[in-house]
């Protein structure tokens, strides 16, 4: 990708970056844009939550011929009682739910929406990331995952007059900064309600030759705060105003608890009961590259694929973006213990009384793997579910 911005801007970004990762998730300023057009047809979508225009006859001469004013004023009328009244739902607000609360569980954090069924959210998740700046890339509402596209938080770059002028004359573009980020949204019902899960990804640009005429995309951490600022915010889009929203943020803060998670062989044994357990390596999957095809939550299944080289087209010759993680990745393209491109495996959750859990990787036939991979991914999923 063509790098744009100057040295000197690449280091405010980095310094806006650092001092606003010490602030509250609600106060990160957020501005985001994704590179390139949207999909065609999505600036004319009505938006979830309201209705299409209803054409109406009003100013229609009623019955043929000519018409008195009495017989207008009844037609009128008539309609007037026909026509739907305005509700929380059709009025173009969002309905408020009361029933909403943000949970955390070490550095994870996800909401618990009681009163609205999945498909009742499902609308307003893909408006409120939409209005946000965000291209819906995929979206699978019978499994209850959405992905975005890559964005760039455009809040990162300096409000000076110079790139004022330039977005005054349409030019503002030019303006870059190094880092992109995208999301990955799941749904979870369960007995208490749905929950709601946002998972970051993000990247950084840097060169990769000393005449520094060439770059390449390099993975960056996950970041809890973005995840947490953007749930306190869709939990603003249900309805909370602000301050509940800062104060469901605030009680999610509590202090992380010991380790709760440890190799024993080819197992990674959880301190959590099964439905923890589930949710927990849900999200901490899509934290270390792994992306959730699928799942079956009656037999604890989890289907995952390595997660594609997106915007390095360079791919494997540069090590791409997420071949820099080299845990599925192996040097020798015929060492059995590395995850061949394309393939399919199973993260498998099981009960194991007492309110612990086991967790296994296993191959595409439900065979459980006990090799260099098989360790590596389950030390990955170890320092998630820690």
């Amino acid at each position: 990708m063509k790098r744009n911005a100057s040295v000197a801007l690449l280091l405010s970004a980095s310094l806006l970056a650092a001092c606003s990762s010490t602030s509250e998730p609600l106060d990160k300023k957020l501005d985001y844009k994704t590179d390139g057009p949207k999909p065609q047809g999505a600036s004319l979508e009505v938006p979830p939550d309201l209705t299409a225009p209803q054409i109406q006859n009003k100013y229609t001469i009623p019955g043929s011929g000519t018409a008195s004013l009495a017989a207008m004023d009844k037609a009128e009328q008539q309609q007037a009682k026909a026509a739907p009244v305005p509700s929380a739902d059709n009025s173009g607000v969002l309905s408020k739910v009361d029933n909403v609360a943000m949970q955390r569980d070490g550095n994870q954090r996800w909401l618990l929406v009681k009163g609205k069924s999945a498909a009742e959210l499902w609308p307003q998740l893909k408006a409120f990331w939409q209005d946000n700046g965000f291209v819906i890339k995929s979206e699978e509402q019978d499994i209850g995952l959405m992905e975005t596209d890559w964005a760039e938080n455009r809040a990162k770059l300096p409000n000076d007059g110079l790139r004022k002028l330039m977005d005054a004359v349409g030019i503002g573009g030019v303006y870059s900064t190094p880092e992109r980020d995208k999301f990955r949204i799941r749904l979870e019902t369960t007995a208490n309600g749905i929950e709601v899960y946002f998972s970051h990804r993000g990247m950084y640009e840097t060169y990769i030759d000393e005449g520094k005429s060439e770059t390449m995309w390099q993975p960056r951490p996950s970041d809890p705060q973005l995840e947490a600022a953007f749930l306190g915010r869709f939990m603003m889009r249900l309805g909370l105003n602000e301050d509940q929203a800062r104060q469901e943020v605030k009680q999610a803060d509590a202090p992380v608890k010991n380790a709760r998670a440890q190799i024993e062989g080819d197992t990674l044994q959880v301190v959590d009961g099964f439905d923890r357990a589930w949710r927990r390596v849900g999200l901490a999957l899509d934290r270390i590259g792994l992306t959730v095809n699928d799942r079956d939550r009656s037999k604890g299944l989890y289907f995952v694929k390595p997660a594609k080289n997106e915007l390095d087209p360079k791919g494997k010759e540069s090590g791409g973006f997420w071949s820099s993680l080299a845990f599925w990745k192996s040097s020798d393209d015929k060492d059995s213990t590395s995850i061949k491109e394309g393939a399919e495996y199973r993260v498998q959750v099981k009960d194991a009384g007492e309110g612990r859990s086991q967790v296994q990787l296993l191959d595409s036939t439900g065979s459980t793997l006990n090799n260099s991979l098989s360790k590596t991914v389950l030390s990955k999923l170890q320092s998630e579910l820690q």
